[in-house]
């Protein structure tokens, strides 16, 4: 069990039959009354972020977060297949599972899961991943109106703003918690 004097930011627990980790909380000590604790919880699932207030000495049930380190390998259909690099058994997640992450994922990329019961629930990207530009309208010279950027489409179906300069084949790098053009990858 887990009360409000080990919460701490990143911890996952129950409530109300579904998974939260803390993204912040404050201890409460008002002149008059009874201690309490502000919280901002994010669903695990949903990636929705709610506040609650929670009395002092309240107890939760702590939901233990297992990570495994995952090798992405192909994809059919709307399936990602990856290869757990601990006991090398292959797992396969659908695109709703894995949610904006599907679009970052390239061959041999090694990434971490989150396990909750044997469940996905989180994938833990690299900050920066080496995508491949599919498809880019020729940029024209003197076209700054909208910043020096145009529309690249990435191998991943991932739509990028990159500069001007580049061209469909070149390999850039994109932030995988913005989805910024970050630079030419070498």
């Amino acid at each position: 069990m887990l009360t409000t004097n080990q919460f701490k930011n990143g911890v996952a627990l129950v409530l109300d039959g579904q998974l939260f980790t803390i993204v912040e909380f404050q201890h409460v000590k008002p002149g008059k009354g009874s201690a309490f604790v502000r919280t901002k919880l994010r669903n695990v699932r949903l990636g929705t972020v709610i506040a609650r207030t929670f009395d002092a000495g309240d107890k939760f049930q702590e939901a233990f977060i297992e990570p495994k380190t995952l090798q992405y390998s192909y994809r059919t259909g709307d399936t990602y297949h990856f290869m757990d690099l601990s006991t090398y058994e292959e797992a396969a997640f659908s695109a709703a599972e894995l949610g904006g992450a599907a679009r970052y994922l390239i061959e041999n990329l090694e990434v971490t899961g989150d396990f909750h019961n044997g469940r996905l629930v989180g994938l833990e990207l690299p900050t920066t991943v080496a995508l491949k530009v599919a498809q880019a309208d020729p940029g024209l010279r003197g076209d700054t109106s909208k910043g020096g950027t145009k529309p690249a489409t990435m191998e991943t179906g991932l739509v990028v703003q990159v500069p001007l300069f580049i061209e469909p084949g070149e390999t850039v790098s994109v932030d995988t918690r913005t989805g910024d053009y970050v630079g030419r990858a070498s």
